[in-house]
C-alpha cells in the first residue's frame, strides 16, 4: 500500500511530505524532484511568487546513498516569502494582531464554506491551506512516483489542448511526438500560433484584473493490462485518478477517453473491438475510446485523460462579496495571485496520476524492494504473452 500526507501553509515555513510504501532500491537524487518542481513553477500567466520562490526539495529521511530504503521518505520544501509573513503566520499568541485579518471571502474559493465549518473569524485561516501552492509537495511526491514507474517503462505526459477559448485538439501520438515543443512553450502547446493566441487572452485577462482557465491532457504509456481492479469501487483506477485530479485546486471536471462525447454515439461507434497480434503475442485495439481503461482497469493502451480548471477565485477586479464581520456588502479580498495556471496544473495532475498508479501498481506487484516488484513485474509480462 501506498500512502502520504502533506502539511504546511502557503506563507508557512514550509512544506512537508511523508510518503510511505516506496520499495527499497529505487534511485532517487533531489535533482530528480528539484527538475519536477521547476516545470510546476513554469507557464505564462504565474505569479510574481514564482519568482521568490524558486523551489528546492530537501530529503529529510528515506533515502540513503542515493538509494530508498524502504522506510518512509519525508519531504520538505521551504518557504522563502515566510521571510515576508513571520508575524502573520507566527505560532506564539503575542504576535496576533486584528490588522492582519481578513474578512472578505472570494467567490469560487475555499474561504466562506472553510471559515463556516472551521468557525474561524481570519479567512487567512483557510486560504493558507487551500492554497495551490500545496501542489508543490505534491509535485514532490509525483516525481518519486514518476521515477518509480519509469523503471517500468511507464511514462506520462501532458499538453495544454484550451485556454480561454483558444483551443487545439490534440491526439496521444501529437503529445508524444512533439514533447519536446511542449516542454518549450510557455503554454505547454506544441503550435507556435496556439500558443500566441493563447498568450494574448492571458495578456488581456491580466489588463482587465481578471482570469482565465483552460483544459489539458494527460497521456500514460506503457501499462500493461490489468492495473486496478473491478472487484470494489476504491480499487478501480479510473475512479482513484479522477479523485486525485478532481483534488487539484481548482479542477472542476474530468473524463477518461472520449469521456463525454460518447454520451452522443452508439455503443456501436464507442466500444473498442479486440484484436490479437500473433507476432508480439498480445491483445490489442485499432481504436482507444475507452482511454485505456474498461471496468476500472487498464486494458493495455494508453491512458487517456482531460481535465478542466476553472479561472482562479482571486481577480484583481474583486466580485462583490459579505464581510463576515460586518456582514455589508462589499467587494473580496484581492491577494497576489496567477492570471493563467492551467500549464501548471498540467504538471501537477501528471504527479497526482503517478501515485495513483503507483499505488494501484504496487497493490498488484507489491515487494519490498525493487527486485522482488521487477520480478513480479516480469513473470506477469510472461504469464501474458503465452495467455
Amino acid at each position: 500500500m501506498l500512502r502520504y500526507l502533506t502539511a504546511g501553509e502557503s506563507h508557512g515555513k514550509c512544506l512537508i511530505a511523508v510518503i510511505e510504501g516506496i520499495p527499497a532500491g529505487l534511485k532517487i537524487k533531489e535533482e530528480d524532484i528539484n527538475k519536477e518542481l521547476e516545470r510546476r513553477q513554469k507557464g505564462f500567466g504565474r505569479s510574481q511568487r514564482m519568482q521568490i520562490e524558486h523551489d528546492k526539495i530537501e530529503i529529510l529521511s528515506g533515502i540513503r546513498w542515493g538509494k530508498t530504503t524502504g522506510s518512509p521518505i519525508c519531504l520538505k520544501i521551504e518557504n522563502r516569502d515566510y521571510l515576508n509573513w513571520q508575524k502573520i503566520m507566527s505560532i506564539d499568541e503575542k504576535d496576533k494582531d486584528e490588522k492582519f485579518l481578513l474578512t472578505k471571502p472570494r467567490p469560487g474559493h475555499a474561504d466562506l464554506p472553510g471559515i463556516l465549518k472551521f468557525r474561524h473569524t481570519d479567512i487567512r485561516d483557510v486560504q493558507e491551506r487551500a492554497s495551490a501552492r500545496e501542489t508543490s509537495i505534491r509535485v514532490a511526491v509525483g516525481a518519486i512516483c514518476k521515477k518509480f514507474l519509469l523503471e517500468f517503462d511507464i511514462k506520462i505526459y501532458s499538453a495544454v489542448e484550451e485556454i480561454g477559448g483558444v483551443s487545439l485538439k490534440l491526439t496521444e501520438e501529437e503529445i508524444i511526438n512533439n514533447y519536446s515543443a511542449i516542454e518549450n512553450s510557455c503554454v505547454r502547446t506544441p503550435d507556435k500560433n496556439v500558443e500566441e493566441k493563447m498568450v494574448e487572452i492571458i495578456k488581456r485577462c491580466s489588463e482587465k484584473g481578471d482570469t482565465v482557465g483552460g483544459i489539458f491532457k494527460i497521456v500514460v504509456t506503457g501499462l500493461p493490462p490489468g492495473i486496478g481492479s473491478y472487484i470494489q469501487w476504491d480499487k478501480k483506477l479510473d475512479a482513484n485518478i479522477a479523485r486525485g485530479i478532481l483534488s487539484i485546486q481548482a479542477v472542476k471536471g474530468l473524463e477518461i477517453g472520449r469521456g463525454f462525447e460518447l454520451g452522443h454515439l452508439f455503443g456501436s461507434e464507442v466500444h473498442d473491438e479486440i484484436f490479437y497480434d500473433e507476432k508480439n503475442k498480445k491483445y490489442y485495439r485499432k481504436t482507444n475510446n475507452a482511454g485505456g481503461i474498461e471496468g476500472g482497469m487498464t486494458n493495455g493502451e494508453n491512458l487517456v485523460i482531460r481535465a478542466v480548471m476553472k479561472p482562479i477565485p482571486t481577480l484583481g477586479q474583486p466580485l462583490k462579496s459579505i464581510d463576515i464581520k460586518t456582514k455589508k456588502q462589499t467587494e473580496a479580498n484581492v491577494v497576489r495571485s496567477d492570471v493563467c495556471a492551467v500549464p501548471a496544473c498540467a504538471v501537477i495532475a501528471e504527479s497526482v496520476v503517478a501515485y495513483s498508479i503507483s499505488d494501484a501498481f504496487l497493490e498488484k506487484f507489491a515487494g519490498d524492494s525493487m527486485d522482488e516488484t521487477k520480478k513480479r513485474f516480469a513473470e506477469y509480462l510472461e504469464y501474458l504473452e503465452n495467455f
